[in-house]
């Protein structure tokens, strides 16, 4: 009888810990998935540590990303700041500026982006988020800002399949005021393109391709192609996300990079009901 008792304790313990880890499961790759969602329900702190190499120089840009989100109604308002730090040796391609074709060596704050999406709270199949984009002049010199006030529409669309997630990111900004010389006319589109490994472990490829329309025909667009890999992992009780990630101009103005590197680091704080779904 004994023996019985032991035996059914023992079956027990194990599937309660089999139940446990299926469910610690679950909640890793919920919490996958919305790591690579701009517009997710998570407060999160990205720094992306970027090196750009190409025969006319190089730079280094840190880039600052907090992403806060704001329950509105049945909305969450996205609050997303793009803060970068750029140290500059070589020449510059900036266009009607002066300093374009200059050889530099500049280091320094640059323009600072808000973005903010309306996103529904409770998406169905297709994520989706409107809303603003506002530039402002906060660069620390000329060279790495543009001194003017911008502005335009911001739309991310985005879909999570099984281990993938796909989505597109697109704004484009006109500059309103300020003091620079030139003009703005810039559009961004960034693909959203991940493949959940397991394990934390995800491949991703997020290029960040650029037109200025203000510039010549031949040096409009940016076109950057590659990707890299990321892991998702917990240090304590907080995730954080590692990725690295590599880059291949195919597409570039004539003093823009040839490749780039990033490394990122991002920390996730849950908020709302992905809070209480992680703690459950």
């Amino acid at each position: 009888m004994k023996s019985l008792v032991t035996l059914l304790l023992v079956v027990s313990i194990l599937g309660c810990s089999g139940a446990f880890a299926q469910d610690e499961a679950e909640k890793q790759a919920a919490l996958a998935s919305a790591n690579q969602n701009p517009v997710a329900n998570m407060i999160s702190v990205p720094f992306e540590f970027w090196h750009h190499d190409g025969k006319f120089g190089d730079g280094f840009t840190t880039i600052a990303k907090p992403v806060i989100p704001t329950p509105v109604g049945g909305m969450n308002l996205i609050n997303r700041f793009i803060i970068p730090y750029a140290s500059i040796s070589g020449v510059m391609n900036l266009p009607d500026s002066e300093f374009s074709g200059a050889v530099v060596d500049e280091k320094g704050l640059g323009d600072i982006t808000y973005q903010g999406f309306l996103s529904p709270a409770n998406p169905g199949a297709l994520i989706w988020g409107a809303g603003l984009a506002l530039q402002m002049p906060t660069a620390s010199n000329d060279a790495l800002g543009t001194n003017l006030w911008s502005a335009g529409p911001s739309f991310l669309g985005l879909t999570i399949t099984g281990k993938w997630v796909l989505g597109l990111l697109a704004m484009n900004i006109w500059d309103f005021a300020g003091s620079g010389d030139g003009d703005v006319n810039k559009m961004t589109l960034q693909p959203i393109l991940s493949f959940q490994l397991g394990g934390g472990w995800y491949l991703t490829s997020t290029p960040g391709i650029t037109a200025d329309w203000t510039a010549d025909s031949g040096n409009q667009w940016n076109v950057p192609l590659g990707g890299g890999v990321g892991r998702l992992q917990r240090i304590g009780k907080l995730p954080v996300d590692l990725k690295l990630v590599y880059y291949n101009y195919v597409e570039k103005p004539d003093f823009g990079p040839d490749w780039s590197v990033l490394f990122g680091v991002k920390f996730l704080i849950p908020t709302g009901d992905m809070k209480k779904s992680m703690q459950q």
